[in-house]
């Protein structure tokens, strides 16, 4: 996809790649290395969200159990709206009040994950979610500080492979899918988006971001409101918008910054221009 040759322009120190891939199963583009090992940051997210939601499904926990601050659930720890802080473990608000965006949250979630299973994280996400697919070069690095939240090592190549399980799931049931990426958990909860500022609301599933309204945004602006992925400090994202039919991954090599929000969604537009044709 020449689209994608847009990344060439980047200002990335050393490596940037990306891949589309449609939502018949097709790569529809790839440009950069495929195999390098980038820090995905807060995509890790994503993979924590869905190794969660497999454990859901095998009855680990419920999405209702206790989990975190006094009222707090699984579900509220994903949607960010436990009311733990951004990177403490301190209590901000009751549960279910204000979509307060927490890599706390997440590494609770980890930690909920391990005491009901009786397995370290990082090794039931591998074994729940990474082997299964494919993801042969991804792991949740557990020496990080919040190696949930944001301790993840993937490959553009792994995260096609992902990105394929989001787009027709195999490891869990569709309408559970469908709920954590469709569907707004805690309907009306404002907060910050990271980078973007306050939107009220928020929308948020579960461990996934859906796009909805919210403008400016790190995807593009012909990404249909029902798209949902997250993006990452270290430079990286991964959406999926259902309605268009494809998903993009791009993975670089410098933090987030305004640079980004100026070129990622340029990126995406011109890959959705290119797929409709």
């Amino acid at each position: 996809m020449e689209s994608l040759r847009k990344i060439e322009s980047w200002p990335v120190p050393h490596a940037a790649a990306a891949v589309v891939r449609g939502a018949d199963g097709a790569v529809l583009g790839a440009h950069g290395p495929q195999e390098h090992l980038f820090p995905l940051a807060s995509v890790t997210k994503l993979l924590t969200s869905y190794a969660v939601l497999v454990a859901v499904e095998e009855g680990v926990f419920e999405l209702d159990d206790p989990a975190g601050p006094e009222g707090s659930t699984v579900r509220h720890l994903l949607a960010h709206t436990s009311g733990l802080a951004f990177d403490e473990h301190r209590v901000m608000a009751e549960p279910g009040n204000r979509r307060l965006y927490s890599n706390a949250g997440f590494d609770v979630l980890a930690r909920t994950l391990e005491q009901a299973a009786g397995i370290e994280f990082g090794r039931y996400a591998a074994e729940a979610v990474f082997q299964p697919l494919g993801m042969h070069a991804t792991l949740i690095n557990t020496a990080h500080r919040t190696p949930a939240g944001a301790g993840g090592l993937s490959t553009v190549a792994d995260l096609t492979r992902f990105a394929a399980e989001l787009q027709s799931p195999k490891l869990l049931d569709p309408s559970t899918l469908r709920a954590a990426t469709r569907e707004v958990a805690f309907p009306g909860t404002g907060g910050v988006l990271p980078g973007f500022g306050h939107r009220r609301p928020n929308d948020w599933g579960l461990g996934f971001e859906i796009r909805d309204g919210k403008a400016p945004h790190w995807t593009g602006t012909t990404n249909s409101p029902a798209t949902f992925g997250h993006f990452g400090q270290s430079g990286t994202f991964l959406w999926v918008d259902p309605e268009a039919g494809v998903a993009c991954v791009a993975l670089t090599d410098l933090g987030f910054g305004p640079w980004a929000a100026e070129v990622w969604p340029v990126l995406s537009d011109a890959v959705l221009a290119e797929v409709r044709g």
